[in-house]
């Protein structure tokens, strides 16, 4: 369980300098603590999964990361810029250099797939009409819905609408792409499928990725490295490589998590 075994173990294909840095973070609502204190880095390239069990604080700690919360106390530095404290300048600086895959893929209905992707090039580009189609017609094609630019997101399946909040998110080619719960309400083959597509995006462009998800199977499919959050903790329970953690975790929630067990005494009810 020696530290420098985990890291050769998990960061093997990836570089080891860190592009995103969370130092002693804090979230709370109202009186309620989310987690306290939570630390950790993300290395360059790398498929970074925040993953735990429901209530634990996933999604609360990638919306503090992309800056969509207030912190409580604590720092989130993307690419040399701490979220916490920057001015609306270098606010814009990092979120043009990060994409945000959201749950739900986050498209407006009203617009076809092509404007849903075009609309981040419109607004913060100076690109010509014909040089933004182009780009759509090649961020649709690498999500497998090349055909599909005036399709609107009603007539897509939930596999096709989670492809298409990829293609926007990528649309200005961000250093870092972040994922709420991708796998969310997606049959097995269909999440299996997108797995394959975002690790076939990390091996092409190097991007690095910030998942959030509860999905072992994902989880052990795509993870360079992750961490466990815990509600009762709140904060870090376990980080390194998934496959490792599986057969050699010591700490039983996380060997409960990773081999599908349910706890043997339960003192309270989930």
């Amino acid at each position: 369980h020696s530290p420098s075994y985990l890291h050769i173990f998990s960061m093997e294909r990836t570089d080891k300098t860190p592009i995103i840095t969370v130092e002693n973070l804090t979230a709370r609502f109202g009186s309620n603590t989310i987690f306290q204190n939570v630390s950790f880095e993300v290395y360059k390239g790398e498929i970074f999964i925040i993953l735990g069990g429901s209530g634990c604080g996933k999604s609360t700690l990638m919306k503090h990361m992309i800056g969509l919360y207030e912190t409580e106390s604590g720092k989130v530095v993307i690419n040399g810029i701490d979220v916490t404290k920057a001015d609306e300048k270098e606010l814009k600086r990092v979120r043009l250099d990060i994409g945000v895959a959201f749950q739900s893929g986050g498209l407006f209905g009203s617009m076809t797939l092509a404007e849903n992707v075009a609309l981040p090039l419109q607004e913060y580009t100076d690109l010509s009409p014909e040089a933004i189609d182009l780009i759509v017609k090649m961020k649709l094609g690498m999500v497998q819905l090349a055909g599909y630019e005036n399709h609107l997101p009603e007539e897509l399946s939930g596999g096709m609408k989670k492809r298409a909040g990829l293609a926007r998110a990528m649309a200005m080619d961000p250093t870092v792409l972040f994922f709420d719960e991708p796998s969310a309400g997606l049959d097995p083959i269909t999440s299996a499928e997108l797995d394959s597509l975002i690790k076939s995006i990390n091996a092409g462009m190097g991007t690095t990725m910030v998942i959030v998800t509860h999905e072992l199977q994902s989880i052990l499919n795509i993870a360079d490295r992750i961490i466990m959050l815990d509600k009762e903790a709140k904060g870090i329970i376990a980080e390194g490589n998934p496959k490792w953690l599986k057969d050699q975790a010591t700490d039983p929630r996380v060997r409960n998590f990773f081999n599908r067990k349910v706890p043997e005494q339960e003192e309270k009810g989930t």
